[in-house]
C-alpha cells in the first residue's frame, strides 16, 4: 500500500523544514490557478505550465492562457509565481480523443487526459530541478481528485519526483475560485476544454 501524505501534513512537513521547494503547477485555466496559488503559494516558489493540448480550438487556448496575465498582474501572491505556456499541440491529445469521444465526461478519456498533462508535468519538473510537481484539476466539481492522485502518484513513483496530492475543491475551493474569479474579472470557460465535452 503506497504511503500517502496529505496535503495539510506535507505543508507541515515544508513548514518545519524551514525551506521553500519548488513546484511544477500544471494549471488548466486562471480561474482554478487563482484559488490554488491563494493555498500554495506561501509555501512554494510556483511556477504555472499551461499545458492543455485537450483544448479546442487554438483560439481558446489562447484566450485561457491570456486570463493568467490578467490574473497575475492584479492579484498579490507570495514568492511571485511565474508562468510557462506550451506551444499548442492538439496532435498530442487526438488519439485519446478518437478512442473515448462519445464518453461522458469522468470515463477513460478524461483519466488519459489526466495522465498526459501529469506526466508532462513531472517530467518538466525533473529536467528544470523542481522539488514537486501538482495540478489545479481537481478544484473543478468535474473531476475526480481521487483519479488525480492516483495518476500523479503512480507518474511520481516511475519517475522520481514528489507529487503534491490534494483536492482543492474541499473546503469551499471551487466557491472561492468564483470569487476570485469575479473579483479579477476572469474568463470562465464553459465547457472542459476538448472537442467532445465542448459537445455535452
Amino acid at each position: 500500500m503506497r504511503n500517502i501524505i496529505s496535503l495539510d501534513d506535507e505543508l507541515l512537513i515544508i513548514k518545519d523544514s524551514g525551506s521553500t521547494p519548488r513546484l511544477l503547477l500544471h494549471s488548466c485555466c486562471a480561474p482554478c490557478a487563482s484559488y490554488v496559488l491563494e493555498c500554495l503559494a506561501p509555501h512554494f516558489n510556483v511556477t504555472l505550465l499551461y499545458f492543455n493540448p485537450n483544448i479546442q480550438p487554438r483560439a481558446e487556448y489562447e484566450k485561457r492562457f491570456g486570463e493568467f496575465a490578467k490574473l497575475l498582474s492584479n492579484a498579490v501572491y507570495p514568492n511571485n509565481p511565474e508562468t510557462i505556456c506550451s506551444e499548442y499541440d492538439s496532435a498530442v491529445f487526438e488519439p485519446i480523443s478518437a478512442q473515448f469521444f462519445v464518453e461522458k465526461e469522468g470515463g477513460q478519456r478524461c483519466s488519459l487526459c489526466f495522465e498526459l498533462r501529469l506526466r508532462k508535468t513531472a517530467r518538466l519538473g525533473i529536467e528544470n530541478g523542481f522539488d514537486y510537481f501538482a495540478t489545479t484539476l481537481s478544484v473543478s466539481p468535474h473531476k475526480n481528485a481521487k483519479i488525480l492522485n492516483e495518476v500523479g502518484i503512480e507518474i511520481a513513483e516511475e519517475l522520481g519526483i514528489k507529487y503534491l496530492c490534494a483536492d482543492f475543491k474541499k473546503r469551499d475551493g471551487y466557491r472561492r475560485s468564483v470569487e476570485l474569479s469575479k473579483l479579477y474579472g476572469l474568463y470562465r470557460q464553459q465547457y472542459c476544454g476538448c472537442a467532445s465535452s465542448m459537445m455535452r
